[in-house]
C-alpha cells in the first residue's frame, strides 16, 4: 500500500502536508477529493483507521455547515456522511493514509508520523520550522 492523499491544493494544510510526503521520498496517490469525492464506504473505513468520530471530520469555515444545520445533533453519523459526499467540501482535510495507519494531519506536520522516512526537518510555506524526532520503536 503506498500513501494517499485526500488533497485540497488551494489549502496551505494540504499543500504543506503533500510537500512534506514528497520530501520523505514519497510519491503519493493524490485524490482531489473536491473533484472525485470519498463514498460513504471510504469515509467510513477512513474514520475507522483514524479512529475519530464522523462530527471530527466535518469543516464549518467556508462550507454549507451552518446553512444545512450540521452542529443539530438530530442527524445520524450515516446522513452526515451523506452530507460529505453531497458537499465535499464540508470534509476537513487533508487526509492522509499510509500503511502505518491514516489521520486528519492538521496540523500538516501529523503526516511524519504516518510515513516510512519521515523528514527530520521542514520549512512550512509560511516559513515555520518543523522538526520531527524520530522514535526508535
Amino acid at each position: 500500500m503506498s500513501v494517499t492523499i485526500y488533497h485540497n491544493p488551494a489549502c496551505g494544510t494540504s499543500r504543506n502536508t503533500l510537500a512534506m510526503i514528497r520530501a520523505s521520498g514519497e510519491e503519493p496517490v493524490i485524490i482531489e477529493y473536491l473533484q472525485t469525492p470519498p463514498s460513504k464506504e471510504q469515509l467510513s473505513e477512513l474514520l475507522a483507521t483514524m479512529k475519530i468520530p464522523v462530527r471530527d471530520l466535518l469543516r464549518e469555515k467556508g462550507t454549507p455547515f451552518a446553512e444545512l444545520d450540521l452542529a443539530n445533533p438530530k442527524w445520524s453519523d450515516d446522513q452526515l456522511l451523506g452530507f460529505i459526499v453531497q458537499h465535499p467540501i464540508l470534509m476537513n482535510r487533508p487526509i492522509v493514509a499510509s500503511p502505518r495507519g491514516a489521520a486528519l494531519c492538521r496540523p500538516s506536520e501529523l503526516v511524519l508520523d504516518l510515513l516510512e522516512n519521515p523528514v527530520a526537518s521542514f520549512t512550512k510555506e509560511d516559513g515555520e520550522q518543523i522538526t520531527h524526532v524520530i522514535s526508535q520503536l
